[in-house]
C-alpha cells in the first residue's frame, strides 16, 4: 500500500489550496480515508475523514465550513479542498487509508500514512 499526497505549497491567509493524495496497493473504493496535520510542536491531530462512499464526512471544528473532502474512486484519489486558509492551519498534512469502510475521526482507526505534504499559511 502507498499513499502519495501532494499539493501542498505557501499560500496567504485568505487563499486556497487544493491537496491530493494518490492510493495504490490495495481496493480504494472499499475503506474510508481521512487527512490529519501536524502543526510544528504540536501532535498529529485529525482534519477530516469520509467513509468508503464519501459519505458521510466528519470534519474537526477547526476547519468545518472552510474545508471539503472528496473522493474519486475511479481515480483512487482523495482530495481536501482548504478555502480560506490561516495561519493556524500550517502544518504537515497527512492522508491516511482506513482500517474500516466507515468514517474514522481517531489516528487509531487508520492502517496506512502517507508522506505529508507541506501546508504553510503566512502573508
Amino acid at each position: 500500500v502507498q499513499l502519495q499526497a501532494s499539493g501542498g505549497g505557501l499560500v496567504q491567509p485568505g487563499g486556497s489550496l487544493r491537496l491530493s493524495c494518490v492510493a495504490t496497493g490495495y481496493t480504494f473504493s472499499r475503506y474510508g480515508m481521512g487527512w490529519f496535520r501536524q502543526a510544528p510542536g504540536k501532535e498529529r491531530s485529525f482534519v477530516a475523514a469520509q467513509s468508503f462512499s464519501g459519505v458521510p464526512a466528519r470534519y474537526a471544528d477547526s476547519v468545518k465550513d472552510r474545508f471539503t473532502i472528496t473522493r474519486d474512486n475511479t481515480k483512487n484519489t482523495v482530495y481536501l479542498q482548504m478555502n480560506n486558509l490561516v495561519p493556524e492551519d500550517t502544518g504537515v498534512y497527512y492522508c491516511a487509508q482506513g482500517s474500516y469502510s466507515y468514517v474514522a475521526t481517531d489516528a487509531s482507526q487508520y492502517a496506512y500514512w502517507g508522506q505529508g505534504t507541506q501546508v504553510t499559511v503566512s502573508s
